[in-house]
């Protein structure tokens, strides 16, 4: 059998000059009519319309060419912006509100802006707190000669025994329709001292079923500002306002009044409507929060900025002074007045240094509450004579020092606001698939219908080029 002149006879056979392959099938000859052979049956979008079937290129190729390559160039613009933003870490956030038939109500500490009680103020006492108040000695021969000093003071002591009592402040509480009473409160120290929380107990909250004015905590306090201290000389902690402070924190927090606290007056009753924000945070990379998996603060069973804070102030004073303040947290010596001034440089250097010494992260889980006050004045022209009557005391002085603190929930809902994961690349893919856009825009014009897959294929079926294929994202 002569193979050779096989070949030959069946290659003078096919049309044009062809070859015939192992296959049987026709091929061109020449690099071009390989590649057009390629194209035909390539399943990139456009190719095939670009080099046709002959492999030549005329002014409908070239448009072709034009737009396969804008569209590619596109695409990988939009792929190069899209992968650098993912490597980003970008986020979202997400808000919503939700409906509880009852919420927890959050923990309210109150401070007496003034720290010292004139009238519990002995010798002694103001003699150690000279630093701090600029006060003179109460008696007119002064204060005992140096070779009778007096002892070390007791800082807790004093500011137990001559802080603002409440027992004697509170003139009325009511909370949810039931009376309360100083009982309900525990004795908290922070900057201003001697201060009192209500409803801090961690494992029994109270609660409430019932939203606005009435079904929350409503007091009635005396400041008593006859016994604020008189200002002999400007210190830095000289108070020149009368009034209360006020915090409404989470039970998982310790009170950091000095700087997240607000003013109430005298002289007002003060309406305070809240509303409860649950906030989640993303950790690293995409956020900075810090996990609950990691190791708590010492003094503390949870994590909080403010007992960051603390940690940090009370950490900077004993390394520069070998002494904490009352209200920090620790096992050191409570800092004398004398050292003051130590103190003061201490915490100066702590706000000089911008966080990174000690930096605080927020919390991947927090609860805060969102404030809205409004007053009216207190007491009417007609309830000053009762009040007056009431509580033996002057309607002056009544206007002076008595004051009436509103503190509920607007309604039995909180907020929630959570960040989220956002991701661009999936969302990506869809853009540059034609039969997408076409599906968005027939399921719009005929909503009416059952737009399904099946529905869309049989519609789209001679509008799109037989080789695209339809992709259901």
């Amino acid at each position: 059998v002569d193979f050779a002149e096989g070949d030959e006879a069946k290659g003078a056979s096919t049309e044009g000059g062809g070859t015939v392959m192992l296959d049987g099938l026709p091929r061109q000859k020449g690099g071009m009519a390989d590649l057009a052979s390629f194209a035909s049956s390539s399943s990139l979008h456009g190719l095939a319309r670009v080099l046709g079937t002959s492999g030549r290129l005329g002014f409908r190729q070239t448009l072709w060419g034009l737009a396969l390559l804008a569209s590619l160039g596109l695409f990988l613009y939009q792929a190069t912006w899209s992968t650098a933003t993912y490597l980003e870490r970008p986020h979202l956030a997400a808000m919503r509100e939700e409906t509880r038939r009852e919420l927890t109500f959050p923990a309210i500490t109150l401070c007496n802006v003034n720290r010292f009680r004139f009238s519990a103020l002995t010798d002694a006492d103001i003699y150690h707190l000279a630093n701090l108040t600029g006060l003179p000695p109460k008696s007119r021969k002064g204060h005992r000669p140096s070779e009778l000093q007096y002892p070390p003071p007791d800082m807790l002591d004093i500011f137990q025994r001559t802080g603002h009592q409440l027992e004697d402040m509170l003139k009325s509480c009511n909370f949810s329709g039931q009376n309360c009473s100083s009982e309900d409160f525990s004795v908290v120290y922070t900057r201003y001292g001697k201060c009192y929380t209500f409803n801090g107990n961690k494992t029994s909250p109270k609660r409430v079923r019932q939203g606005g004015t009435g079904n929350g905590l409503e007091l009635m306090l005396d400041i008593q500002q006859d016994e604020y201290l008189p200002i002999w000389r400007e210190t830095n902690e000289t108070t020149l306002e009368a009034g209360i402070r006020v915090q409404i924190h989470s039970q998982n927090e310790p009170p950091y009044i000095h700087q997240l606290g607000f003013g109430v007056s005298p002289g007002f009753q003060t309406f305070v409507s809240c509303q409860e924000q649950r906030l989640t945070y993303l950790p690293q990379p995409w956020g900075n929060c810090r996990a609950s998996s990691e190791p708590v603060i010492p003094g503390y069973d949870t994590y909080s900025v403010s007992a960051c804070r603390l940690h940090c102030e009370s950490t900077q004073v004993q390394r520069e002074c070998n002494c904490r303040m009352v209200h920090m947290p620790g096992n050191a010596d409570i800092c004398t007045p004398s050292k003051i001034k130590c103190v003061d440089k201490a915490l100066a250097l702590l706000q000089k240094s911008t966080g990174d010494s000690c930096p605080c992260e927020t919390p991947c889980k927090l609860t805060r509450y969102g404030k809205e006050l409004s007053m009216v004045k207190i007491p009417s022209r007609g309830s000053a004579r009762y009040l007056s009557r009431k509580y033996q005391k002057s309607e002056e002085y009544i206007r002076d020092n008595f004051l009436i603190l509103d503190i509920f929930f607007e309604a039995l809902n909180y907020e929630t606001i959570e960040q989220k994961k956002a991701y661009d690349i999936a969302g990506l893919l869809g853009r540059f698939t034609i039969p997408t856009h076409y599906k968005h825009l027939y399921c719009n014009c005929y909503g009416h219908q059952k737009c399904d897959m099946s529905t869309f294929s049989k519609s789209i079926k001679g509008i799109v080029h037989p080789e695209i294929k339809i992709v259901s994202f």
